[in-house]
């Protein structure tokens, strides 16, 4: 009997242990992806930045690594109509530019996913733009 209520003893603390780790980390949506600006001109050089912004903390999230980027005209029902997408290099923590080749006035999605730093799953996020002459 003393070993039943022993190994149940042991299996419960493992148990909330676990459940106490899993719910000390921060999961892909605790991170908000903010456009720096959402109205821009159209043209091949055309710059845009997103913050990313732990939502616990408001804090900027630096030293996200950007590995998929996607620019297209969702908006405007033209989500196969895509655009060209260049990183650049920003000064400001936690703030990642890019440079947008936005061949036409209208609506246009910026899909991106990063991996944050500590963090297992990947966050994502989308913004929407308008583009104007």
């Amino acid at each position: 009997m003393k070993t039943i209520i022993s190994t149940a003893r042991t299996v419960l603390a493992i148990a909330l242990l676990s459940t106490l780790a899993v719910s000390a980390y921060a999961g892909a949506v605790d991170y908000e992806f903010q456009p720096v600006k959402t109205e821009l001109p159209t043209g091949p050089e055309s710059e845009f930045a997103v913050k990313i912004v732990d939502k616990r903390t408001g804090k900027p999230v630096s030293d996200a690594v950007i590995f998929e980027t996607r620019l297209d005209m969702a908006p405007d029902g033209m989500e196969a109509m895509t655009s060209k997408v260049d990183a650049l290099p920003s000064q400001e923590p936690g703030v990642y530019k890019f440079k947008l080749n936005l061949s036409m006035a209208g609506g246009w999605r910026f899909k991106m996913a990063a991996k944050i730093q500590g963090e297992e799953d990947t966050a994502q996020g989308e913004v929407i733009l308008k583009a104007a002459d």
